[in-house]
């Protein structure tokens, strides 16, 4: 219950769980104001990633072309998929396939955007950070003539989720993030992001990147439709959190809101009982979730709203450049 749970936010600077956002995120914008955004966004925070992720975006996606390179002996920690059966039979050892990578890639952006991701303890809400996020990587993609689409999900009372088909160019790219600003605010229910996520798999038909951007405050039961993307596409989980909902300061008497359904209650912060049985629930979660993108074999990238997104980009490029490097000189 706890993990839902939300302060109702307040405008002035004791709202703040400790410090000022830092720079490199920046607030929400009108549709009407998305080349603006774009133009602000890449002096603030793609010129800063242009050394280490445009010149060589594949620090950021593995290869997946079509063309076989190479065969090689089996290590730990290769993908099981590429496991050519033919050859480890005839050898008597494990072999598996390496593949010439694709200059360009197809990325979908999976955007949750229910009511939880409109919370934010400070000056940036969860939706600013997605906003932000899917701007700077779209931006870094199209580039180079990668194709970017979008399947925008509003909540439990959506139909469906809404699509944006992945193509190329600056003119797609505007039209993908005025879709995204144009998405209202979901209307009170449950998220269900496995909705977003199968649809997702009825979408993307090719192999591609799929970045999930949620903050993954969902009814049970996605974990396992994640782990079926996960087997044809390379996913990469985006969790968006704040620092409130990791631990309440003491402020007294609060009212809080259940993000999803609106159902408010009182609470008394200033109990260090109730603090802690709140801490306990959030680290519960944070443990379930761990496990949940272990099993489903998908790499998260957590970004917070009172941290810089062009710092967490670089160090996610390098941790996966780090990763890459020892898998190519493992034993």
């Amino acid at each position: 219950m706890f993990g839902r749970l939300r302060a109702r936010r307040r405008r002035g600077p004791d709202a703040a769980p400790g410090g000022a956002p830092a720079d490199g995120v920046l607030a929400r914008v009108g549709p009407n104001q998305t080349e603006a955004l774009l133009r602000r966004l890449e002096w603030t925070v793609v010129r800063r990633l242009d050394g280490l992720l445009q010149g060589d975006y594949r620090t950021l996606f593995r290869g997946f072309g079509l063309d076989l390179a190479d065969l090689r002996e089996y290590r730990p920690g290769d993908d099981v998929r590429h496991i050519d059966w033919n050859v480890t039979a005839r050898l008597q050892t494990p072999h598996v396939r390496e593949y010439q990578e694709d200059r360009e890639v197809c990325v979908w952006f999976l955007l949750d955007l229910s009511g939880s991701v409109d919370f934010g303890s400070g000056s940036v809400r969860k939706r600013d950070l997605l906003s932000d996020f899917t701007t700077v990587m779209a931006l870094l993609l199209t580039r180079y003539g990668n194709r970017v689409g979008a399947v925008l999900y509003g909540g439990a009372t959506d139909m469906a989720a809404s699509v944006v088909p992945a193509r190329s160019g600056r003119r797609h790219l505007l039209h993908l993030l005025d879709r995204m600003h144009a998405t209202p605010a979901a209307s009170p229910g449950d998220t269900r992001l496995r909705d977003l996520l199968e649809r997702a798999r009825a979408v993307a038909k090719r192999r591609s990147v799929l970045f999930v951007v949620s903050d993954f405050i969902s009814a049970p039961g996605w974990q396992a439709s994640l782990g079926m993307l996960a087997r044809r596409h390379e996913v990469v989980a985006v969790r968006l959190v704040d620092p409130l909902e990791m631990a309440l300061p003491d402020l007294g008497l609060v009212v809080m809101q259940d993000a999803e359904t609106g159902e408010q209650m009182f609470v008394d912060t200033h109990d260090p009982a109730f603090r802690k049985r709140f801490a306990a629930a959030a680290e519960a979660r944070e443990a379930e979730l761990r496990q949940g993108f272990a099993l489903a074999g998908v790499e998260c990238l957590t970004l917070s709203t009172y941290a810089r997104l062009d710092l967490a980009l670089l160090q996610f490029a390098c941790r996966r450049h780090r990763q890459q490097g020892a898998a190519k000189g493992g034993a």
